[in-house]
């Protein structure tokens, strides 16, 4: 049954949140209503929310992209079932969606963003049902977990796949054992990487990351890059790794030190992939770009129709969930975003609504 209303928590403002009740969108043909199980916290809307980067839809407006759930009502052949809500939904019908780039639509609606006032922060939403992507779980992994699929783990496998990362490369992770980091170190392995270099500047979730993905690990706290370039070049000399080509490097701390010390990585025919968002510029000098006959490669979210191969590797048990997110009631948003916002958390929130 199609409730007449939305539970929601709204951003009034940035910096600003109030609980409020907003009406039930019309269903347009194809839609469906989505009853929230799980919404991860992500740092994109710690930005909006902090930083005061700008949503497309003007405050007020509920935040929250990560989202699974269960269909309620809309389009009949969906009732009942668990899905995931891509974090990026494309028009479908665009040049840039006919060239197979269809997750950087210039039309794509987001869920917490440009989706009108609605986003996933709530206890229901209104979806395409076209994208969504359906789950069929197993191993026991919790729906609400899988929620993080809609973006932690389904960006840095699209960064996978525009890095062309092919078994036996060897690879980088700048920010290793962040909410995304994480899993963009999973993800390396999992695509085959023969050597995963995870760099982060915390030790206790780094050390984590040796049984996730990361074959060594270097933190890089008080060193300056060129410091750490030699930390690096020293474990490539122990573990008879090349340290001067071909290497694959993943930012994605979004962070000038992070970009700053990715490009001080990157060398000869290697390729540098931006993965994390950040608001502070970056120099480089792009003739050592030429000379090193290098890349540099940005990447944005991930095409709906990839969501099911990143799914399944989730549900194999290739790529860990449940080490990484925790629940909490989705009435504590508050605490965990100024948690978040405070580098408190030691793993990803997933909040579930209790309204």
């Amino acid at each position: 049954m199609i409730p007449q209303h939305i539970d929601t928590w709204q951003m009034v403002e940035p910096g600003k949140l109030a609980k409020t009740r907003l009406p039930m969108p019309a269903l347009k043909p194809g839609d469906v209503v989505v009853e929230i199980k799980g919404c991860g916290v992500c740092h994109t809307d710690l930005s909006y929310f902090y930083m005061g980067v700008p949503t497309i839809q003007k405050p007020p407006l509920s935040l929250g992209h990560e989202i699974s759930g269960v269909v309620v009502g809309g389009e009949a052949s969906w009732i009942g079932k668990e899905v995931v809500v891509p974090a990026v939904l494309p028009c479908g019908e665009c040049e840039i969606c006919k060239s197979g780039r269809s997750n950087r639509c210039l039309n794509q609606m987001m869920p917490g963003n440009s989706m009108g006032i609605y986003g996933g922060f709530s206890s229901h939403i209104v979806a395409p049902s076209r994208f969504l992507c359906q789950v069929d779980r197993r191993n026991g992994v919790p729906l609400e977990h899988l929620s993080v699929v809609a973006d932690a783990v389904t960006t840095p496998y699209q960064a996978a796949v525009r890095g062309r990362l092919q078994p036996g490369d060897h690879v980088i992770v700048i920010g290793a054992a962040g909410g995304v980091g994480s899993f963009m170190t999973q993800t390396a392995k999992a695509f085959g990487a023969k050597a995963v270099i995870g760099i982060d500047i915390n030790d206790e979730k780094l050390a984590m990351m040796k049984g996730f993905g990361a074959d060594y690990t270097l933190n890089p706290k008080g060193k300056s890059p060129k410091e750490v370039k030699e930390a690096f070049k020293a474990i490539c000399k122990e573990a008879r790794l090349p340290s001067a080509y071909g290497w694959k490097i993943f930012e994605v701390t979004g962070t000038k030190p992070g970009q700053e010390l990715a490009l001080a990585l990157l060398s000869f025919v290697g390729t540098l992939v931006v993965v994390g968002y950040g608001t502070d510029e970056t120099s480089y000098m792009l003739s050592k770009l030429m000379a090193f006959d290098a890349e540099i490669i940005g990447t944005w979210g991930c095409p709906p129709d990839r969501y099911p191969d990143v799914l399944r590797m989730c549900l194999d048990g290739k790529i860990a969930l449940g080490p990484f997110v925790e629940t909490r009631p989705m009435s504590q948003i508050e605490s965990v975003f100024d948690e978040a916002h405070h580098g408190k958390l030691r793993r990803r929130v997933i909040l579930t609504p209790d309204f």
